[in-house]
């Protein structure tokens, strides 16, 4: 229930609520974007790993909130499904964007295509068999292919984050950062930090009321809403610092960013919702579709960043394309002219 329910919660109501929650999303994740890259400066990270961790978890924060209040609210499969959407968002649109905006190639490398990009990779099949592992050994009788997400079960994915975690502080302890002095006044880049996240917080609350409300009056199956309407506003932070770093020049951020924000997104987004809350449904008629159509899109940006270590504006338009062919069939889903979610 949005606004506390003190406005008539019809249509009209919904949208206007979803457009300037959207907006606070994206002033909120500029503030907390912009002091993580320059605590990250001053701190003295790789480039690499400013994008993949530091940037990539503060644009993920608007994920992680739709989870943790879908999951609250018991709509965990709206939660699920904008982590998904948004993650085939990030994969095909940002890069695509970014690749088209730049006057330039994006430039990537061995250390991104072969560590970032494969372990999200890996990533995904996690999430996927944690999945499976639900319906195999905590079935629900009363539905097919569904069972029940358990806190054991959702340390998997948040155990495999450690790991990631660990490999990028490797990194970090190797790197030589100089003695320059970054001129960043820390204290005002962390309050700003706050204040940014708090904000997010607070749209994203909204934002997830607002979506479902539209579930309730339209009928809207609970992960297809995620996937689309709310997906496309948590992802608006990612799109800002992606493009942002692309125009700069800074292709490893632009992809860093995607790649790490997604890795977030599915190993601890999802996670830390079934542990809030200790245990969720899961449908895996409808999430092992989507974690596939998820999975193509990920191989073809591997495909095209590994051709010449470049993305290139024809492959940057591929992936729009692809993008496009996503979202006919998610209406063609909703509108029943499809049924490969067997939900």
């Amino acid at each position: 229930m949005v606004l506390g329910g003190l406005v008539p919660q019809t249509p009209a109501v919904l949208a206007v609520v979803v457009v300037a929650a959207t907006g606070l999303v994206w002033m909120g994740s500029g503030w907390l974007e912009e002091s993580a890259e320059a605590l990250s400066r001053h701190y003295g990270l790789p480039e690499v790993i400013q994008g993949s961790v530091v940037v990539a978890v503060g644009s993920s924060s608007p994920e992680l909130a739709s989870v943790v209040f879908a999951a609250l609210a018991g709509s965990f499969g709206m939660g699920i499904g904008a982590v998904v959407g948004s993650a085939v968002f990030n994969i095909l649109v940002i890069p695509g964007l970014s690749g088209v905006i730049a006057d330039h190639p994006l430039d990537a490398n061995r250390t991104l295509v072969y560590k970032e990009a494969q372990f999200y990779m890996l990533a995904v099949s996690a999430l996927l068999v944690t999945f499976a592992l639900a319906v195999i050994y905590v079935p629900t009788p009363a539905a097919r292919l569904t069972g029940e997400v358990t806190r054991p079960l959702a340390a998997i994915p948040l155990l495999l984050y450690g790991l990631y975690v660990f490999i990028q502080w490797q990194d970090v302890t190797e790197h030589d950062a100089g003695d320059e002095d970054s001129g960043v006044a820390v204290t005002r880049q962390w309050g700003r930090l706050l204040a940014g996240l708090a904000v997010i917080l607070i749209a994203v609350e909204q934002l997830v009321g607002a979506v479902d409300g539209f579930v309730g009056i339209f009928g809207i199956p609970e992960f297809l809403a995620g996937a689309t309407i709310l997906a496309a506003a948590t992802s608006l932070p990612d799109a800002l610092v992606s493009v942002r770093a692309a125009t700069d020049g800074r292709g490893l951020t632009s992809l860093g960013n995607v790649l790490g924000s997604n890795t977030f997104d599915l190993l601890v987004a999802v996670p830390l919702g079934v542990m809030l809350v200790g245990q969720v449904p899961v449908d895996f008629g409808v999430a092992a579709p989507m974690m596939g159509v998820l999975t193509l899109a990920t191989i073809l940006l591997f495909t095209l960043l590994r051709t010449d270590l470049t993305l290139t504006d024809p492959e940057s338009y591929a992936l729009l394309a692809a993008y496009g062919v996503f979202l006919v069939w998610i209406v063609a889903e909703t509108a029943g002219a499809v049924d490969l979610l067997a939900a």
